[in-house]
């Protein structure tokens, strides 16, 4: 570990709020008053608790903070080394850019908060090869699960069936914002069908915009009306028996039961 390092360790347990941790307030009332026990008594805190304070941050420190000297005031004194002075510039030059960073946040607030929450999406590590963000649109009581209409970007639709305690423990209520997830395996495709021929509760039609080829199976990605993308991933047979490539339209079929939700 590196001196910067250990004055980094040292800086994080100093704190930036002044009520929860004092020490750098310590530290430079000693380089003031030039004693432990006159500094305590400046910031009003007793010379056990501030000895206490030095003794921990010398411990987390690469190199001794303090040094006593013979023959200061009242006998002896102490003086900061180096070391002390550096970590007190190398703190005070960090809690301004923190500062500045929180007052950034402040004025953008907005902006800060919709960053936050794509980077916790993109921070989730799922199976799943479909993940959809959206809001809830609608929900349908049943006496054991519930129908949850979700509304994607750009207007696409997707319906899920979970159970009613999934919907209590998710907090799912209408215009709330929550993940669908659904696995490749889940995904059937089929082309020149009327979504009133069918059972799925999700038909998503669009056109294939890639396609990755396996000796076993083959994996396809369908670009949707409202900008979104659905991936299935099927037999090589079952590709080659209904024409895909990329470019021909095709519809994803997606039972409501095989679609997952999530919430940060």
């Amino acid at each position: 570990m590196t001196d910067s390092d250990k004055n980094t360790l040292a800086i994080q347990a100093l704190g930036f709020d002044p009520q929860k941790n004092r020490g750098i307030a310590l530290l430079e009332a000693i380089a003031t008053h030039g004693s432990i026990n006159s500094a305590a008594q400046k910031l009003r805190m007793s010379y056990k608790a501030a000895w206490e304070q030095v003794e921990k941050l010398n411990n987390l420190a690469d190199s001794p903070l303090l040094k006593r000297s013979v023959g200061g005031r009242g006998g002896g004194g102490t003086e900061l080394t180096t070391a002390g002075f550096q970590l007190i510039r190398h703190y005070r030059r960090i809690e301004r850019e923190y500062r500045r960073f929180l007052q950034f946040i402040n004025e953008d607030m907005e902006n800060a908060a919709a960053m936050s929450r794509i980077l916790r999406r993109m921070e989730m590590k799922v199976s799943a090869r479909n993940v959809w963000i959206g809001q809830v649109k609608n929900i349908s009581d049943g006496a054991v699960n519930a129908v949850v209409e979700i509304l994607l970007r750009g207007g696409d639709l997707i319906v899920a069936v979970v159970t009613r305690e999934s919907v209590e423990s998710l907090a799912l209520v209408e215009g709330a914002e929550v993940m669908a997830l659904v696995k490749s395996s889940s995904v059937v495709l089929a082309q020149e069908l009327r979504p009133d021929q069918v059972s799925a509760r999700n038909v998503l039609c669009g056109q294939v915009s890639r396609l990755v080829t396996g000796p076993v199976t083959h994996e396809v990605t369908i670009d949707l009306p409202g900008g979104n993308t659905v991936t299935a991933t099927v037999t090589k047979e079952s590709a080659i028996r209904l024409g895909l490539e990329t470019g021909s339209k095709t519809c994803a079929l997606i039972k409501a039961s095989g679609v997952l939700l999530a919430v940060n």
